[in-house]
């Protein structure tokens, strides 16, 4: 199991020391099936395993995957209009008259009563860690509000889970801006084949995508000479991680190269085992990058209040 996307979080010593409960807290929040009547439910499912008697996190030194799931309905709101419209209009063909606001509504209520148990339920999973060590929660998300509703699912669990946003002291902006114009990134970090750049003055202001190009090119340059700065920028750390950093830090299209996968190994294992390595190898590398993350754009771990 390797991440694709990373939304990060940073907590405290005293939370890390807190999290040592995280698996017995999780157990009051397993995942439960949808219920006739609900749209969606949320709670924790395995990281390993499908059974009921499977753990619910999974942890290798200080590290401690968990993986939030849900279940939600797919009812689309164009089938309700669709099934509403059709009895609005037999009652007026019918009874010789119109539907008032409120007479819709409880049609519209009836509706979903009806429809609802027989809708289709689509499954997600969301796979997150927490490393006690260095104060990090990763999710495997791009996505802002999936993250939060995941870090959500946790602080229910928990009662109190004061992980904070990213707060950087360097600029990421200016600081990419930077690496991109001069060439001068730090060590181990090179430049991959993408980015994206606007212009910062205006919010419907000129943006250029480039993919597979060189970013050294010329027409990348002008393009900074002309005020654009980078949102999105692709690089390759030491070799052996390529990923694209957006000026939110998060992280996308991470992917780890050849050289880290070989580590792995085509061993045959249990599932357990094989969940012990690729896990102990991800956070292995992700320590090391995280740790850069926090050096290049200052991102200082909480003290304890």
């Amino acid at each position: 199991m390797f991440f694709r996307n990373l939304t990060l979080f940073r907590f405290s010593p005293a939370v890390a020391t807190d999290l040592d409960r995280l698996d017995d807290a999780l157990a009051e929040h397993r995942l439960r099936p949808c219920g006739p009547l609900e749209m969606f439910t949320r709670g924790f499912v395995p990281p390993v395993g499908r059974g009921e008697g499977e753990p619910l996190t999974h942890s290798v030194k200080q590290s401690t995957l968990v993986t939030v799931g849900g279940e939600d309905k797919l009812l689309p709101t164009a089938v309700i209009n669709d099934e509403l419209q059709r009895k609005v209009q037999k009652i007026a063909e019918e009874e010789g008259r119109k539907v008032g606001g409120r007479e819709r509504k409880r049609i519209k209520e009836d509706l979903l009563t009806e429809l609802l148990p027989r809708a289709f339920v689509r499954n997600s999973r969301m796979a997150a860690y927490v490393d006690k060590k260095n104060g990090w929660l990763v999710l495997d998300t791009s996505s802002r509000k999936s993250a939060e509703n995941a870090l959500t699912q946790i602080r229910e669990a928990l009662g109190s889970f004061p992980a904070v946003p990213l707060a950087p002291e360097e600029g990421p902006r200016v600081l990419m801006t930077d690496w991109l114009s001069t060439g001068n990134l730090p060590a181990g970090l090179a430049l991959g084949d993408e980015c994206e750049l606007r212009d910062p003055a205006t919010a419907t202001g000129a943006i250029a995508r480039c993919r597979r190009q060189e970013l050294d090119a010329e027409e990348v340059k002008e393009h900074l000479r002309n005020g654009k700065q980078v949102f999105m920028l692709g690089l390759t750390f030491d070799d052996r991680i390529t990923f694209v950093l957006g000026e939110d830090l998060v992280i996308r299209k991470l992917k780890f190269l050849d050289v880290v996968m070989d580590e792995l190994g085509d061993s045959q294992q249990d599932a357990h085992a094989e969940m012990d390595a690729s896990f102990a190898l991800l956070t292995l590398e992700l320590e090391r990058l995280l740790g850069k993350l926090e050096e290049w754009f200052g991102l200082p771990r909480p003290a304890d209040s």
